[in-house]
């Protein structure tokens, strides 16, 4: 992680006292993806105060009833509070890593046995067998048709899935990590062979741009070269790595986006948390200073606590 001071810079913008990550971009929302984050970085920041409000605040406010998963948005403007009870795998990944590891570290034994419940419930539920590989599913509802799977390269977290088996033993685990880097090594899209936010897998090999999604490299596979890095894929960064190391040969920012059917590339440039995953991977100078809104923020600390 960058410092502690940074993680006080965090908590003081987006940790809400009652342990609740805020969005205040996006209407004062939680995601259980932000929820996850906070519990991975007040992990890494030896933060046990914090790290308990946000595990209760998740466990309270978010765990379903009928699964150990989690709702994946918290609304605090809307009646129901609640109001999609479907899951975000990346947010439950996270959540169930940062549990178990907190668990050991401080002896928590309640974390453990929640991370234990989780683990389950992403295998069971998350998990699919199709075309001979295992396949992670987004989310509970709405990511299966006609046989077709659509995944989210950005929810492959290989040193999450590193860790989970070898605590569950490598079973599902090893596959279910090794087809997500081939699905990335393969699922490579546009003029720069690039990840795409959203893939249909159709078959063996057989990957698409996901219909119904916007066809980019944007503000979720993002991720993709993050998590690369951090589970020791650097290989699969290497077509991001290409792209925005040409675009700074070339004069220009690096765009927060790319649409990969047309080529057209959004007019701003990637936040503070892509230029500091850029830093990483291609050696440019680390942003200056916390991004002020979450998701650029939070992607700082997360590259400063995994990478």
């Amino acid at each position: 992680m960058g410092s502690n001071s940074d993680w006080d810079t965090f908590k003081a913008r987006f940790l809400d006292p009652s342990g609740r990550i805020v969005d205040p971009q996006n209407g004062g929302i939680s995601h259980s993806e932000g929820q996850s984050y906070g519990l991975v970085l007040a992990l890494e920041a030896g933060d046990r105060a914090a790290f308990e409000l946000i595990a209760d605040w998740t466990n309270d406010n978010l765990l379903r009833s009928d699964v150990a998963l989690h709702a994946w948005k918290y609304d605090p403007n809307s009646p129901d509070r609640v109001p999609d009870r479907n899951n975000a795998a990346d947010g439950d990944i996270l959540i169930a890593w940062a549990l178990q590891r907190a668990a050991q570290h401080w002896g928590v034994a309640e974390w453990r046995t929640r991370s234990t419940a989780i683990r389950a419930a992403i295998r069971q539920r998350l998990v699919v067998d199709r075309f001979g590989m295992k396949l992670l599913l987004p989310g509970l509802e709405g990511f299966q048709e006609n046989g077709r799977v659509i995944v989210n390269p950005s929810y492959f977290i290989w040193p999450a899935f590193r860790s989970f088996a070898q605590w569950d033993g490598p079973g599902v685990w090893q596959q279910l990590s090794d087809d997500a880097t081939t699905i990335v090594a393969g699922a490579r899209f546009g003029q720069y062979g690039l990840p795409a936010d959203w893939v249909e897998v159709a078959g063996p090999g057989q990957f698409a741009l996901a219909p119904g999604h916007d066809p980019r490299f944007g503000f979720d596979a993002i991720r993709v070269p993050l998590y690369a890095l951090a589970g020791n894929r650097a290989s699969l960064a290497k077509p991001v790595a290409d792209f925005w190391r040409q675009c700074l040969a070339q004069g220009q920012p690096i765009p927060a986006w790319i649409d990969l059917n047309t080529g057209e590339r959004a007019p701003y440039a990637i936040s503070n948390g892509g230029a500091a995953i850029a830093a990483k991977l291609i050696g440019t100078q680390p942003p200056l200073g916390l991004a002020q809104e979450y998701y650029g923020a939070a992607l700082q600390m997360l590259v400063g606590a995994l990478v």
